[in-house]
């Protein structure tokens, strides 16, 4: 255990955690050079396409120290994303060191901040880093004042390293060691091991990731899931290399997996216990937080007869991404479905795009919205989390919205623009604080309803791409709050239903009439979009019909005839509008929400 290190890598977006995790595998051989590739921990195609990381990987490997000991690192790369915080939560758990990455070119930034108060509140070792020295633009000096101003350390504790070239990756490993704590554990106690990840794989089932914290797992004994009280075979259980690698045990300090053969999702929980079935450890680990999602929205099969196929695909997904969330329900213009709970509006295009590369299942998402709280004039109680459980205006008392609390640091030239913005979503200043001469955090108290669709995307847009943006949830307040129905020739578009603020119903409606205007394709007869309150229209917006030209035919001759034809089609148009529906196509239901454009 002495020669055992288990430490993640936090940092914001883009600071180039997955490039120095590269270079830490280069460096202990871990991967041979010709396998080496950009991004080597993230496995998925998304991941790297876009560039991002989204699921949390752990990693073992091997470095011999310069006193001649061979020293077992366990590694664990995290997401940066805002939407992805629950995946470093998790990571966090099961570590007793973080290595900090700070992007020389552009500072601390407010994920950064956010990650490390949560490394912070489980004890962690910090090992502040300043990656991307080599970049001519790199203000060195300057970022290293605001470490030591965040974390409170001497100069001499920061470890100067670029992703790229492996610049300090030496001083780093020799750090790692020095610095971070071996893992704490009585080997000899009943086995206690925490799960953080769970992945699923069609040959061999579920494959389950844990950190043992006390006693040894061993292949073949039997195990039980602490929560849960299901019990299964350890049919296998080794370390995390770059394949997996079957060990007749996994000891006390350890990070490794477990094959059970356990095919059903809902038998894993990720923060679970495992413990051995013949000599159980007396509770369970403690200090791991359950998800909560943020964003909800429908995803319904295209053709009702795939609603099975969406189930399964969903139950798999779930394996892999523990912060998924979702129940039935249904819908009167979709038929049966799902609704979803997701992190954000990045985590529910992530879900989408899988869905459709590993499952091939192609979905209509609804509109997006946050769960509300309700109370009825009888007193009850309700959680609304889409816009048709809303009860009727006369049954109503009042309304509660979450609200969150948004932290942007930015550079003093765009705080005017930043607090036009804020106001503009309902949000509150609560305080400015200038971090150094020419970096300001700002604090706001804002309702999160306001920020899921496209905050993120005009704040980068107005500070040309020079503010971090974090947020944590705070409480619910009361608001006044309406639902808008939007109505196609008179039916109401269950799944186009939001509810809004009462101060930007009018203006909401009246833009996402123009844009359906634009995204909806005409119909052979018209086709009249309307936004409505209750019983009452607030705007409304025509689609004329395609029409044929009837006439065409008629060379001179008799103008009855003409008439004649004209009033069969305008006959025809009349009966078309009222048996004829209206094909929303997918891309309609997210393309409505960018009202911005």
């Amino acid at each position: 255990m002495e020669h055992i290190r288990n430490f993640c890598v936090i940092a914001h977006i883009d600071h180039g955690k997955s490039t120095l995790s590269d270079r830490l595998l280069e460096y202990t051989k871990t991967i041979s050079v010709r396998d080496m590739q950009n991004q080597a921990l993230d496995d998925m195609d998304l991941e790297r396409e876009r560039g991002i990381t989204i699921k949390a990987h752990a990693i073992q490997l091997k470095y011999l120290h310069t006193d001649g000991q061979m020293y077992v690192f366990n590694l664990i790369d995290t997401p940066g994303h805002v939407d992805f915080s629950y995946e470093v939560s998790r990571s966090i758990a099961a570590c007793e060191g973080a290595l900090l990455l700070i992007d020389a070119t552009q500072g601390i930034q407010a994920q950064t901040i956010s990650n490390l108060y949560l490394a912070i509140e489980h004890n962690l070792e910090i090992i502040p880093i300043l990656n991307k020295i080599d970049m001519d633009n790199a203000m060195i000096d300057e970022v290293s004042d605001q470490i030591i101003d965040l974390i409170g350390c001497d100069k001499e504790d920061i470890v100067l390293a670029s992703g790229k070239t492996g610049a300090g990756v030496p001083d780093l490993m020799k750090a790692i060691v020095e610095r971070i704590p071996a893992p704490k554990g009585d080997p000899k106690a009943p086995l206690q091991a925490l799960v953080f990840d769970s992945v699923y794989n069609s040959f061999r089932g579920i494959i389950v990731y844990f950190r043992v914290l006390n006693g040894t797992i061993k292949k073949g004994e039997k195990i039980k899931f602490f929560n849960t009280g299901k019990e299964y075979d350890a049919e296998e259980v080794g370390y995390l290399q770059m394949t997996l690698m079957p060990m007749p045990e996994v000891k006390c300090g350890d990070v490794g997996y477990v094959i059970t053969g356990i095919k059903d999702a809902k038998e894993i929980k990720v923060g679970d216990t495992l413990t051995a079935t013949a000599n159980p450890c007396s509770e369970a680990i403690k200090g791991f937080e359950e998800v909560k999602p943020m964003v909800f929205a429908g995803i319904y099969p295209i053709e009702n007869e795939h609603f099975e196929d969406l189930r399964d695909s969903l139950e798999k997904l779930q394996l892999n991404d523990s912060s998924l969330v979702y129940e039935p329900e249904t819908s009167v213009a979709l038929g049966f479905g799902f609704r979803c709970g997701f992190l954000g509006m990045l985590h529910l295009e992530i879900i989408q795009e899988r869905l459709s590369r590993e499952f091939n299942q192609e979905v209509i998402t609804t509109v997006p919205n946050v769960s509300y709280i309700a109370e009825t004039t009888k007193g009850e109680i309700l959680k609304i989390n889409t816009p048709n459980d809303l009860p009727e205006p006369n049954y109503l008392e009042y309304v509660e919205e979450p609200y969150i609390r948004a932290q942007i640091i930015t550079k003093p030239d765009y705080i005017g623009t930043i607090i036009k913005l804020g106001m503009e979503k309902r949000g509150a200043l609560v305080k400015q604080h200038y971090l150094t001469p020419e970096r300001v955090e700002l604090t706001f108290d804002m309702p999160l309803a306001e920020i899921v669709f496209d905050f993120y995307d005009r704040l980068k847009s107005s500070t040309k791409g020079y503010a971090s943006f974090d947020y944590h949830p705070l409480d619910y307040r009361k608001s006044d709050l309406i639902k808008l129905d939007i109505k196609l020739n008179g039916d109401n578009v269950d799944a186009l239903t939001a509810l809004v603020h009462r101060s930007k119903a009018d203006a909401v409606g009246r833009k996402m009439c123009k844009k359906l205007k634009e995204i909806l394709p005409q119909h052979q007869f018209v086709i009249a979009i309307q936004a409505a309150i209750g019983g009452k229209v607030i705007a409304r917006e025509t689609i004329s019909a395609l029409r044929k030209d009837v006439t065409a035919k008629c060379y001179g001759g008799d103008i009855s005839r003409k008439r004649k034809l004209l009033e069969k089609q305008k006959e025809g148009k009349k009966k078309m509008r009222q048996i004829g529906s209206v094909d929303v196509p997918q891309k309609a239901f997210l393309d409505v929400l960018k009202l911005d454009d």
